[in-house]
């Protein structure tokens, strides 16, 4: 199959996975079933639960039940549909099985028909959403991108990848920020951390950690050859207020001058904020001291919030390490490891090729994607992981 051609979509792979399992929708309701008992039971819990006051005046819990909502409220509108197809399949048998008027026994065959066909579409849709989620995938998300080797030319590698995000995060409707940056001295960035927030950023952004290599002919290259040069690219959630604590008093805080453009602002107000925490880490015991500068508005105060906001994530990343350690060696997933060191993507322009090396899946429309049109790569890395759940969870 030449993977170029390949393109697929969830609903396309379900239908893939259930030809391939040959699955009988009759036979195979029954399993299923046990396992959605309690599931529209515990919705109707949680439905009363985030109304009361008491509920409400505890955030943690509140913030907690109102995303279970959230998942189960899918889950039990999948299971209502399901049961009722099944009620649907029996309903038609027995019309089938007593009733002798032609046009009654036309009617009953369509829906029996009908409800056959959608039904196996509908179980592995079920079995998707009886995968548990991971709990950060709604989170938003601080995207880190970084030249690696290559010189001048990953920096501006590193630049053209922090273009290529912004533009996909926008034409998802998402709100994109560059938090901070230091510039590369032919152009790009060293490095360049951006702040998106929208709906469900982290789950899909987090299939783009890793190292991203470039092959072409660099703009400072005299020769025509082609070099080779890498970037790294870290998401991480976000993290919330309440899901590290820290010692504000213990911050010590500056502010200085922005650089760049601006205007007579950025010359005469202190708007920028650098941040000094010091932090002992749980995993390790040692204490470190974490340093963030942030120059990202005009505004000192709403540059010491992203700044209290970039530490919060840097923290929750670091404490959940050894969660991500689990999860990784648990199940090696070729999708998303959490190793920020592995070779992910190779984007090769004297073929005009992105390979995406996790799924071995290769597409030729290189200057598109670098304009950010990135989504097919990410449904297909989707489409294999939860393959590779399905067959881990034995659904």
């Amino acid at each position: 199959m030449n993977t170029a051609k390949w393109q697929l979509n969830e609903l396309s792979f379900r239908r893939f996975f259930v030809t391939s399992q040959k699955i009988d929708p009759i036979m195979a309701d029954t399993s299923l079933l046990a396992r959605l008992d309690g599931i529209e039971a515990r919705f109707e819990e949680i439905s009363t639960l985030i109304t009361d006051p008491s509920v409400i005046a505890d955030m943690k819990r509140y913030v907690r039940l109102t995303k279970e909502y959230k998942e189960l409220e899918k889950l039990t509108v999948a299971t209502r549909s399901y049961r009722e197809l099944l009620g649907n399949i029996d309903e038609a048998h027995e019309i089938l099985a007593s009733e002798n008027d032609p046009e009654m026994r036309d009617m009953a065959k369509e829906q029996l028909d009908s409800a056959t066909d959608r039904l196996p579409a509908l179980e592995e849709e079920i079995k998707l959403l009886l995968i548990p989620a991971d709990p950060e995938d709604g989170k938003n998300a601080i995207l880190e991108i970084r030249g690696g080797t290559g010189g001048d030319e990953a920096a501006i590698f590193a630049g053209d990848l922090c273009k290529m995000y912004i533009k996909y995060c926008e034409s998802k409707g998402w709100n994109v920020a560059i938090t901070s940056a230091s510039e590369g001295a032919a152009g790009g960035y060293k490095e360049v951390v951006l702040s998106v927030t929208g709906d469900g950023v982290y789950g899909t952004l987090k299939y783009e950690s890793g190292v991203h290599r470039v092959q072409r002919v660099p703009a400072t290259e005299t020769q025509g050859r082609v070099h080779t040069s890498a970037a790294t690219v870290a998401v991480l959630p976000e993290a919330e207020p309440f899901d590290v604590e820290i010692n504000e008093g213990e911050i010590k805080w500056d502010t200085f001058r922005s650089g760049g453009a601006g205007g007579q602002n950025v010359n005469k107000v202190e708007s920028g904020v650098r941040l000094r925490y010091m932090w002992k880490n749980p995993n390790t015991g040692e204490t470190e001291e974490i340093l963030i500068e942030c120059t990202e508005t005009r505004d000192q105060p709403k540059n010491k919030e992203r700044a209290l906001s970039r530490l919060r994530t840097f923290i929750y990343d670091k404490e959940h390490q050894k969660y991500v350690d689990d999860i990784a060696s648990r199940r090696k997933t070729m999708v998303s490891t959490g190793d920020r060191s592995a070779k992910i993507r190779t984007y090769n322009y004297p073929q005009g090729r992105i390979t995406d090396h996790r799924i071995n899946y290769t597409i030729y429309n290189l200057q598109a994607f670098v304009d950010g049109d990135i989504q097919d790569v990410i449904d297909h890395l989707i489409i294999a992981e939860n393959a590779e759940k399905l067959k881990a969870a034995e659904l």
